[in-house]
């Protein structure tokens, strides 16, 4: 068992499937020692998603449960494109939409679901810079949508 899957294990996590691709485009590519992830949204194991704009179809607290969500969405992805998460140097860059309302302002609150569980998972390595910003939509009105640039130990 690799360190990352006993951190999991010691945070009771369990990665889901990863998530198949809605469109014409992959879930991850690498180039150097650098992972580019495609916009992961709310698919749950059953094939739904968490749905709804922020915060009136979805409170804040929701939102931040999705974005967590989508962070396991993630790092599913990120381990089937990579075989191990420990080749993980280090969470680099963060773009995360939610889809909100025009008058709502707490889009990071929201995003932080998302990047607590990188810094969770990878710790200090999974604090990222970071982009959290308003959407006047997202696909199949998802409340969260994230992206991420990660780091890869060279082997």
């Amino acid at each position: 068992m690799t360190d990352i899957e006993k951190r999991l294990e010691e945070l009771s996590i369990t990665l889901p499937a990863p998530p198949s691709a809605l469109g014409t485009y992959v879930g991850a590519v690498t180039t150097g020692n650098l992972v580019f992830i495609s916009g992961h949204g709310t698919a749950k194991s059953d094939g739904s998603y968490v749905a709804g704009k922020v915060p009136t179809e979805c409170s804040e607290e929701q939102a931040y449960q999705a974005a967590r969500l989508v962070g396991l969405n993630v790092l599913a992805t990120l381990k089937n494109h990579l075989g191990d998460l420990d080749r993980v140097q280090r969470v680099v860059k963060v773009l995360g939409m939610v889809n909100a309302e025009p008058t709502f302002v707490n889009h990071p609150g929201v995003i932080n679901g998302f990047s607590d569980l990188m810094v969770e998972v990878f710790g200090e390595a999974g604090r990222a810079a970071r982009s959290a910003v308003g959407m006047g939509s997202l696909p199949m009105n998802i409340p969260v949508e994230v992206e991420m640039i990660v780091e890869i130990k060279e082997t």
